[in-house]
């Protein structure tokens, strides 16, 4: 994903200039989205759930969930949502400017922030929105480090009381164009791509930061065995992994 534009003023010297005028981004925003759109029109995609009632692409009832992604793989998670209530953190970084007006154009609610910068005013927002949306993460964020568990989601649901639902995405085959920050996955058209939703882990309310380490690291472990779950399903290779007794993956496919 290009986020600003380059040009040469004189051999030996490089000037970048970014984009800031809001009516360009929006209009870039749309053309994103549209493209994403149009790509998701001819990739299969089946939908894993380890437990009823939590997919992130059907009703969850009047529960509310957290949602935790890695960031390589959001595009394939957001672009197939149907519109239900969806937050999504978003950084504050000039460049998340393209992705929450993104978000807005196919009905996400973007909140800003990041550990680096609006921290405390996102986490803000998201306890809020947590009362009536399911919030969506890329928990390593975009500066990384890629696909490591921040404890930022976890001190949300223990402050929010919110379940954290593990979700992750993996294609047959797909193009991963290197970025600044990190890889993105982007399935290549009538290939088949895969959704998971793991159990949900319920997080203590009222835990201080200093307790928060178990649950990062409970979380840390699921996700990487549903992003080796996905991978290997994808590859065609159809694995276990760790799951309490009670719980069955079952298949869904994407309501048209």
């Amino acid at each position: 994903m290009t986020n600003h534009l380059r040009w040469a003023e004189h051999p030996k010297q490089n000037t970048s200039m970014k984009i800031r005028n809001r009516r360009v981004i929006r209009f870039l925003a749309r053309i994103m989205t549209a493209a994403f759109r149009l790509l998701f029109i001819f990739v299969r995609i089946e939908v894993r759930i380890a437990a009823p009632g939590i997919c992130p692409y059907g009703s969850t009832g009047d529960q509310r969930f957290i949602y935790c992604a890695w960031h390589d793989g959001i595009a394939g998670l957001v672009f197939p949502l149907p519109g239900w209530k969806v937050a999504a953190l978003v950084s504050q970084h000039a460049d998340g400017s393209y992705v929450a007006d993104t978000l807005e154009v196919i009905g996400i609610h973007p909140i800003r922030g990041s550990s680096r910068r609006g921290g405390a005013q996102a986490m803000r927002q998201m306890l809020e929105a947590a009362a009536d949306y399911n919030i969506v993460i890329a928990t390593d964020g975009p500066r990384g480090p890629r696909r490591t568990v921040k404890e930022g989601i976890v001190f949300l649901a223990s402050q929010s009381g919110r379940p954290i639902v593990p979700v992750a995405f993996a294609a047959r085959r797909a193009v991963r164009p290197r970025g600044r920050w990190t890889d993105l996955v982007i399935p290549l058209p009538f290939t088949k791509a895969y959704c998971g939703a793991g159990a949900p882990i319920h997080v203590p309310q009222g835990l201080h930061r200093n307790e928060l380490g178990p649950y990062r690291v409970q979380l840390q472990q699921a996700m990487d065995d549903l992003q080796t779950y996905l991978d290997a399903v994808a590859e065609g290779r159809e694995v276990k992994i760790p799951q309490p007794p009670e719980i069955d993956w079952q298949p869904l496919r994407r309501a048209a």
